[in-house]
């Protein structure tokens, strides 16, 4: 019997730990967005789907949902795009400081967001900061970007690029050097050049990284936004740099619609869902496995 029993033994820690820490707020969460609640009163009023029905009416939140996806393009652009080129760059074609570049990239990922956030606040400061002293020795002025649609999340983006590029950027590294050496060889030597071989060779061969990094990038990007979002700029300018993971927070938080931050916390889930759907659907089935 003792026997039988041992790999649920096993596994209850981790069992225990996703019930208490994910499946059981989220049934509360699911719960909370069918009432109205200011997480004060001590009654809540049951008001049915009016929470998901003023969210999906209210033109705020159709703007947070288009940043939310401007987010993701800028991010997927930065963190897997850019780092694969950049993995592909210091493994086959820059032959000397490889062990310089790899520690450069990964410092920032060792640092505090919030430092960086601050960080970059003093270096993109329109009036005072380095970039802007520096452009007005060469006649040009940098506009303020905490309060430019658009252009707040493109630097907002960077940031979290910042952070967290070095650990794609290894990852990716490992996965793009692991490509057989003797396939790159017998390429270079048919004089295929390296952007043919990065498309045709490395690419591929690595997609299956390449994957795990495009739900990294989607998933933890995201979340790791909120951190500048909450330093810089608090949504502005006018919701213009806020997500539904920032947006949520707000609703529960900041105006005390508990209700409200519920039910968008649940439209996310399913958002995200969706999303990783879609990629497992369209994505996965293109990824190259060595084993397989």
């Amino acid at each position: 019997m003792l026997e039988k029993l041992k790999p649920y033994l096993f596994l209850a820690p981790a069992i225990v730990l996703l019930l208490v820490f994910t499946v059981i707020p989220m049934v509360y969460t699911l719960y909370l967005s069918f009432f109205d609640w200011n997480m004060i009163s001590p009654t809540k009023e049951f008001v049915g789907l009016d929470n998901y029905i003023n969210i999906l009416t209210n033109d705020t939140t159709k703007k947070v949902i288009f940043n939310t996806f401007f987010y993701i393009v800028v991010l997927i652009l930065f963190n897997c795009v850019i780092t694969y080129i950049f993995a592909f760059i210091i493994g086959y074609v820059v032959k000397r400081f490889k062990g310089f570049y790899k520690v450069a990239f990964f410092i920032p990922s060792v640092i505090s967001l919030v430092v960086g956030s601050i960080l970059f606040t003093w270096i993109l400061n329109p009036i005072s900061g380095p970039v802007a002293i520096i452009g007005e020795m060469f006649g040009f002025s940098i506009p303020n970007w905490s309060k430019t649609d658009g252009l707040v999340i493109i630097v907002l983006s960077l940031i979290v690029s910042w952070k967290v590029f070095g650990y794609n950027f290894i990852v990716l590294y490992a996965s793009v050097v692991g490509v057989s050496k003797e396939i790159i060889e017998a390429a270079r030597l048919d004089n295929i050049s390296n952007l043919r071989i990065f498309i045709d060779i490395v690419l591929p061969m690595s997609s299956a990284t390449g994957f795990y990094i495009l739900i990294l990038t989607i998933v933890q990007g995201l979340q790791y936004v909120f951190t500048p979002i909450k330093v810089i700029t608090q949504g502005g300018p006018n919701y213009g740099s806020s997500n539904l993971i920032y947006q949520a927070y707000h609703e529960a938080f900041v105006v005390y619609k508990t209700g409200q931050s519920a039910a968008l916390a649940m439209i996310t889930l399913l958002i995200f869902v969706i999303l990783l759907l879609l990629e497992f659907l369209f994505v996965e089935r293109r990824i190259y496995y060595e084993n397989s």
